[in-house]
């Protein structure tokens, strides 16, 4: 049986079209697969800058506490009042004599009002440059006793170390030129706090002489930063996993 030229022409025709077909499926599988690498490759990308970014709030926050109260501490310094800090822990120290309470009071005497009153003026004022504040999740005013008991007082030392704190917050409150009251964290929560512990977090745990009660005897102005959310933080973990 002959085949004509023809027909061999139409073969390889059909031959020459199944090799093109095939090879334009080939191709657009490829260009699907580039396009799905290209799309990972951004995606990857852009988790690792939100990554980066999550990291960087994290650590500018952490910077900032303690650059804060390490400026409140230098400005008092600067005004005759020392006071001590912990910019680890992002703590401001204010010993009760500083504050004129007597023993067994919660009362601000009058010639201890004007310290009390720049000791706030002067965290207002650190609190507000740049708008920092907006690093913090809450302000804490602590109130702290030593050990020896309030017998008779109403509350004992729980309530002695809660309404010290609250008569230094209300003098600020009242007599301040910034409405400390008004500050907001990221969450447009309130920024201050009060707060009274008693003996419960002593500074001095040595032997109990009167300087050990005496450093217990206290206000403590603790910064706290602002958390990351339960999304945030679900990122982060994502983020860590993902690494190589």
């Amino acid at each position: 049986m002959w085949i004509s030229f023809s027909d061999l022409m139409t073969a390889l025709l059909a031959v020459f079209m199944l090799a093109a077909v095939a090879l334009v499926f080939t191709l657009t599988q490829e260009q699907d697969a580039l396009a799905e690498v290209r799309i990972e490759a951004e995606a990857a990308k852009a988790r690792g800058d939100r990554f980066d970014d999550l990291l960087g709030t994290l650590g500018t926050s952490e910077r900032v506490r303690s650059e804060m109260v390490l400026e409140v501490q230098r400005a008092l310094a600067e005004r005759g009042i020392e006071v001590e800090v912990d910019p680890a822990s992002s703590v401001i120290r204010v010993p009760v004599d500083l504050l004129g309470f007597e023993s067994g009071s919660s009362d601000i005497q009058p010639r201890y009002r004007s310290s009390a009153l720049e000791i706030g003026e002067v965290i207002a004022e650190v609190l507000t440059t740049d708008e920092r504040y907006k690093q913090l999740d809450t302000v804490f005013v602590e109130g702290h006793t030593d050990d020896v008991p309030m017998e008779g007082l109403h509350g004992g030392n729980w309530g002695l170390s809660a309404n010290r704190a609250i008569s230094l917050w209300r003098l600020w409150e009242d007599d301040l030129r910034v409405d400390l009251g008004e500050l907001a964290g990221p969450t447009g929560e309130r920024l201050f706090s009060v707060s009274g512990y008693a003996d419960t977090r002593p500074v001095s745990t040595g032997k109990k002489s009167e300087s050990s009660r005496a450093a217990n005897r206290r206000i403590d102005i603790r910064f706290t930063e602002h958390k990351l959310s339960q999304e945030d933080l679900s990122e982060l973990r994502d983020g860590t996993d993902e690494a190589p």
